[in-house]
């Protein structure tokens, strides 16, 4: 899948995470997996901070039209205005919504989950990075895009917080990709979301600049 054509203008790489080797890591990932994601007929494409929105962007290139409603929901709301920019330099259509996570979606809907969370090990937080966003030293809109990146324990705050709701909102035949920084415990992820009924693999690495990057499909146990 070609990348999108997006456009930063010089205020937005301030608050909004430009796409980066993660980013093109899980485009390439969903490209060898189209063809696998077509034979499942999603109804329903969801991605999880998509930022610039290069990736459900591409995603709604190459699913069938008409059989497919993509949503992307970002926490940062400068990250949807460009999301939304992005859809509309690619004559695309999705919707985008400024919430955090999935909170608000119904049970059992999401057919195709994605997600590139922020996954650098940060130092511990009691609750949730927005009760410690002065750590970081920033203030104002520069803190949106802190929730780009930092991932607090293990890198993991967030996605962790996603993993636990999955059983809730994936549909019976949903599936969902996952990138991982090797710091996350990539194994250890599979492995506990093994005990909650479901199985998973690592299906592409790249490492990158210091950093090794996994992405991870995961998807219900069959029931025989």
């Amino acid at each position: 899948m070609e990348t999108p054509v997006f456009k930063f203008e010089p205020q937005d790489y301030d608050t909004v995470y430009e796409p980066s080797e993660d980013s093109f890591l899980l485009l390439d990932t969903l490209e060898d997996e189209l063809e696998a994601i077509k034979t499942r007929k999603p109804l329903l494409c969801v991605e999880i901070g998509p930022g610039s929105g290069v990736l459900i962007v591409a995603l709604e290139k190459h699913l069938p039209t008409g059989q497919t409603h993509f949503i992307g929901f970002d926490i940062n709301p400068n990250a949807c205005r460009m999301t939304q920019k992005t859809c509309q330099l690619n004559g695309s259509s999705l919707d985008v919504v400024n919430m955090d996570l999935l909170a608000g979606l119904r049970s059992g809907c999401v057919d195709l989950l994605v997600f590139n969370p922020p996954y650098v090990p940060t130092q511990p937080t009691v609750d949730s990075l927005e009760e410690h966003i002065d750590e970081f030293h920033l203030s104002g809109e520069d803190q949106n895009l802190v929730h780009a990146w930092a991932g607090g324990v293990d890198g993991r705050i967030v996605t962790d917080r996603v993993l636990d709701d999955l059983d809730r909102i994936l549909s019976p035949a949903g599936v969902f990709y996952l990138l991982l920084l090797k710091e996350n415990k990539p194994e250890d992820v599979l492995k506990q979301m093994g005990r909650k009924k479901f199985r998973g693999s690592i299906i592409k690495e790249r490492r990158i600049r210091g950093e090794h990057l996994y992405v991870l499909r995961i998807e219900r146990t069959r029931q025989d």
